[in-house]
């Protein structure tokens, strides 16, 4: 086991004083078997009027935080600390039925995964699904753990990783056309190419812990990390992260999951102004570490 912390700082600055609307940070990892929070703390300047907390309708925490006072910068600071056990192998968890593709889901859970198993984004020549059925063997069976895990690596070899300011997500199939992009859009261009090929896949956001900043080749570290969960009988949503070619767990700390990246921006809210008053932002993460194992 190791005990990871996180701090995460976004702070947003503005030409002249502006009033807030409400906004939304998702930060706080919920509980699992594999990683069991143990301490988080929030501080926002200017102090916010109020702070409450929900779970949206995936179950992650949100805070909702609302503001009274006007100002030229908004900070966010949050700190959390948390138990962290890797998990890697999947491939030995499925269930016999589902060690080989194509395979059925239960019919009690595909009431629950419709959606997830839904494509999300328009892709009129079905170029995702092409590229997805490549990795499926043509007249011999097709193990299932080796389909995904020879897709996540797919990506991680062929594709180039490059950090993007603009917000959102790019579609799938620019992604593809590309062969370029951020930790997001490969997230999102895995779980499409799995949902081509009836598989339920659902977006994760979260942080990843990078052994050695300096030269490292983890990519993602230094600011919020996304990779997506697939999921299979047995085995229950099982990670894979493409950018890095992780399969499992091992350095992910999982804040969040959504059906779409758009459903789980980890902050986002609004200003009474102009464009022209936005005089930037700044994003720092850290994540540390105290081996204990």
């Amino acid at each position: 086991m190791t005990i990871f912390s996180v701090r995460h700082v976004t702070a947003y600055r503005y030409m002249r004083p502006v009033e807030f609307g409400e906004h939304r940070l998702m930060f706080r990892p919920r509980d699992s078997f594999d990683q069991t929070l143990l301490s988080s703390r929030l501080e926002v300047d200017p102090k916010p009027e109020y702070i409450r907390w929900i779970h949206d309708v995936f179950g992650n925490c949100v805070a909702v935080i609302g503001f009274a006072q006007a100002s030229r910068e908004l900070r966010f600071e949050t700190v959390i600390r948390l138990d962290h056990t890797p998990n890697v192998a999947i491939d030995l968890q499925i269930d016999q039925q589902a060690l080989t593709y194509p395979f059925a889901y239960d019919p009690d859970e595909m009431l629950d995964l419709t959606q997830t198993i839904q494509r999300q984004y328009p892709d009129q020549s079905d170029e995702v699904g092409k590229w997805a059925r490549q990795f499926v063997r043509i007249g011999q069976l097709t193990e299932t753990g080796r389909l995904l895990m020879t897709m996540c690596y797919a990506i991680h070899e062929s594709f180039i990783y490059a950090r993007r300011h603009e917000h959102g997500t790019q579609t799938p199939f620019e992604t593809l056309q590309l062969r370029r992009g951020t930790c997001r859009d490969f997230a999102l261009l895995m779980m499409e190419a799995a949902r081509s090929l009836g598989l339920a896949a659902r977006f994760v956001t979260g942080y990843i812990y990078v052994p050695d900043r300096d030269g490292s080749t983890t990519l993602g570290g230094g600011s919020t990390h996304a990779w997506c969960q697939i999921y299979l009988p047995g085995a229950g949503w099982a990670e894979f992260d493409p950018t890095n070619g992780i399969v499992g767990n091992r350095d992910l700390i999982r804040v969040g999951v959504a059906r779409d990246p758009r459903q789980a921006v980890p902050l986002w809210g609004s200003y009474d102004g102009t464009a022209s008053d936005f005089d930037g932002m700044s994003v720092q993460v850290n994540v540390t570490t105290d081996d204990r194992s």
